[in-house]
């Protein structure tokens, strides 16, 4: 799949997920096999007052690449001085969110909001791609409401002012998360556009992924969720069955996690990454009561190195 000047080996994208696409993570997610991964969305107005949890969304190192940047706002001057910011010169691609659903997010017209304000989603396209060297994509939606479905006029307008490719969570904003992703409208999108379209929702493997570009002809997928303690999912292989399977993949991300998450918060992101790895795993609920009462880093090695594959309850 190609993105602008971007060629990558393969069509498996990480989606962006807010408080949990970081660097250790996105390093892991390359390291099984994804083409290209995003980091967590990043707020224009904190990255041009140079707000240092805004920054510390940035953090990279030569062996992810490509790496995609993702910003969000709603005020296409802001936007474009944003994406001028130096410390976007370390990635491959900007990304521009159009599809957040968090109402927080919503309230000061970013994310999705701007599914239902095209002329100002326009300005905010043009204004990044005037103030950057590196391929713009969007992420949106279907729409804002199911039988609102915008997403075929949106990409054609987003092509027309620039963007490289268009990436689409097949589901509106009033559904959130919730209920059956739609992958038609990604078949709708990628008939009538002429960029890369790279479909989103409900891929829980790679064989899905695949299912999904046979399905609406898309040039590549996005996995947000389904990676979340399953990095295996960019690979045909897939999660392995057992823990003793799973582990060196779990004690490579506490090893990247040691390296690139700060002291201060590495415990808490510890036990919310490393309890997800215990899915489907004969005696799940123990190693998790376990991680959880672990008290430092070191507790936490110890449990994961001395859990074994216990045929008991899940």
């Amino acid at each position: 799949m190609r993105i602008g000047s971007l060629l990558l080996d393969n069509p498996f994208v990480l989606a962006p997920l807010a408080g949990y696409t970081d660097l250790a993570f996105r390093l892991l997610c390359r390291e099984l096999g994804a083409a290209l991964c995003c980091s967590e969305m990043i707020s224009s107005h904190g990255l041009i007052r140079g707000q240092k949890k805004t920054l510390e969304l940035l953090a990279t190192v030569p062996e992810e690449r490509p790496v995609a940047f993702q910003l969000f706002g709603s005020d296409p001057g802001v936007m474009g001085e944003a994406a001028a910011h130096p410390a976007l010169r370390a990635g491959d691609v900007l990304d521009i969110n159009m599809g957040c659903p968090v109402r927080k997010v919503v309230r000061k017209g970013a994310g999705a909001a701007l599914m239902k304000d095209l002329q100002r989603a326009e300005q905010i396209i043009r204004a990044v791609r005037r103030s950057t060297f590196l391929p713009v994509t969007i992420k949106i939606r279907s729409g804002w409401h199911r039988d609102s479905e915008t997403a075929v006029d949106f990409a054609l307008m987003a092509q027309e002012a620039g963007a490289a490719a268009v990436s689409i969570h097949a589901r509106s904003w009033a559904q959130g998360f919730a209920g059956r992703a739609d992958w038609g409208i990604i078949a709708r999108v990628k008939e009538a556009a002429a960029i890369p379209v790279i479909g989103n929702g409900d891929i829980l493997s790679y064989q899905d992924g695949k299912r999904m570009m046979a399905e609406t002809g898309c040039d590549g997928v996005m996995i947000g969720r389904g990676a979340l303690g399953n990095p295996w999912v960019f690979r045909e292989s897939g999660r392995p069955s057992t823990l003793e399977g799973r582990k060196p993949v779990v004690l490579r991300h506490l090893e990247l996690a040691r390296r690139f998450v700060p002291p201060a918060r590495l415990l808490f992101y510890l036990k919310n990454h490393l309890t997800r790895y215990t899915s489907g795993l004969p005696g799940a609920s123990g190693i998790r009561q376990e991680l959880a009462r672990s008290a430092s880093v070191e507790a936490i090695l110890q449990a994961i190195l001395s859990a074994g594959d216990d045929p008991g309850p899940l």
